[in-house]
């Protein structure tokens, strides 16, 4: 193993917006916790450091372009010679992150690790839908500091498309991985049998990294004071209340993301807290909005039981595999809220803290990925609405407490 002297080189390979740099934090945080000593040589920071904004536009990364090309080799060789001279000083694993596309950009790669093993990570996504909300966090830098949003997202895209031009994926660079980065799937593998600390690795590759999730109902609704299902309610003035709690409470940690149902009560919720969070980005997202209760929708239960009383016996008989006529069942439910639990993991790049504002369902659903619960009991998991759920889910810390405001 790399502790008894071994020695890991990890150069990460894929087009701009695939989740790179998140990996290779989460990577450093979690061999870290391993007692082993890693470190991050990140190309792109390194650029920004040296050249500035002058490096940001689309131009710098032509291939036409002799002297960018030049430059960013200088960089990618400086980078190369950095990792090295940290694993023969005792380093154990070395992160390259960069975008790495070329079979000529590997080959170096393998000729500075000489006698160090390599294992290349190619990270892959084709959500158009999680790419353009990646794109826009991403040309927040100070790097796109000097254009309007619009003009940052443009050029942000037109650098990806040069980048894909030249973009060689892995085929038999020795022990490589090509991961899908949205769902934390390995699509191909090829490792030789003593790669140093692989079962680590791997195990990260594979896992989602919660750090500190706060899980949150959006406030009392006008639809709950009546028992109606589904709808757009708007918050009473005892949710709007706590949505003012709910802010205070959380004035204090710092908080890059909220992401929420497009539903208004969510967004009513979620609108305190963005006052009192400079910098903080809300991403309303489909997967997180409330079961579809379908012919129900609008209904109060009473109505449901005495127009409906086939759907109100058969429903109360098996409520997470019943599918309400056009609309969904929690089984279908399920599916959605993981995969926005994926989105919002991916957008956050492995922040510190991140907030999710969604409904009773939903977050019945979100909760039964981090709880040991039968499948049929997920539809009587308790979610207050004057109060949150704190979940930690890493390779080392496991914790879900539900806490008031």
């Amino acid at each position: 193993m790399t502790r008894n002297g071994k020695r890991l080189c990890i150069a990460l390979v894929g087009l701009p917006a695939r989740g790179k740099s998140s990996l290779a934090r989460k990577l450093r945080e979690n061999l870290a916790g391993q007692d082993l000593t890693v470190r991050i040589f990140n190309n792109g920071e390194l650029r920004r450091e040296l050249l500035g904004a002058a490096s940001s536009h689309p131009d710098f990364f032509s291939p036409a372009n002799q002297e960018g090309r030049d430059l960013r080799e200088a960089i990618a060789r400086t980078n190369m010679a950095a990792a090295r001279e940290f694993l023969d000083a005792g380093g154990q694993v070395a992160v390259l992150d960069a975008t790495n596309v070329t079979r000529s950009r590997r080959a170096a790669i393998l000729a500075a690790m000489a006698g160090i093993p390599v294992l290349f990570v190619e990270c892959v996504t084709h959500d158009e839908e999680i790419l353009g909300l990646s794109i826009s966090h991403k040309t927040r830098l100070d790097e796109f500091g000097h254009l309007t949003q619009e003009a940052a997202a443009r050029s942000f895209r037109d650098r990806i498309e040069l980048y894909r031009a030249a973009y060689e994926p892995l085929t038999d660079e020795g022990n490589l991985v090509v991961l899908d980065t949205l769902h934390n799937r390995v699509l191909r593998e090829q490792t030789g049998p003593s790669l140093p600390c692989y079962a680590l690795v791997r195990d990260v590759l594979v896992s989602d990294w919660v750090r500190n999730l706060y899980l949150v109902r959006h406030g009392q609704t006008f639809y709950n004071l009546e028992d109606r299902l589904g709808g757009d309610s708007e918050l009473t003035e005892t949710g709007r209340s706590q949505a003012r709690n709910m802010a205070e409470h959380f004035r204090h940690t710092g908080l890059p993301f909220i992401f929420s149902s497009r539903k208004r009560r969510a967004l009513q919720t979620a609108r305190p807290l963005l006052d009192l969070q400079p910098g903080c980005r809300l991403v309303a997202l489909a997967e997180f909005d409330e079961i579809d209760a379908g012919v129900c929708e609008d209904l109060t239960y009473a109505e449901v039981k005495a127009r409906m009383p086939e759907v109100f016996a058969t429903r109360s008989r098996d409520k997470y595999n019943y599918v309400y006529p056009g609309g969904e069942g929690y089984a279908d439910l399920a599916k959605r809220a993981e995969r926005g639990l994926k989105k919002a993991l991916y957008l956050s790049g492995n922040a510190e803290h991140i907030m999710i504002v969604g409904h009773q369902a939903v977050n019945r659903a979100i909760l039964s990925l981090f709880l040991y619960r039968r499948t049929e009991d997920v539809p009587y998991i308790f979610v207050p609405q004057d109060g949150y759920f704190h979940i930690t889910a890493t390779q080392t810390k496991k914790l879900l407490e539900m806490r008031k405001y």
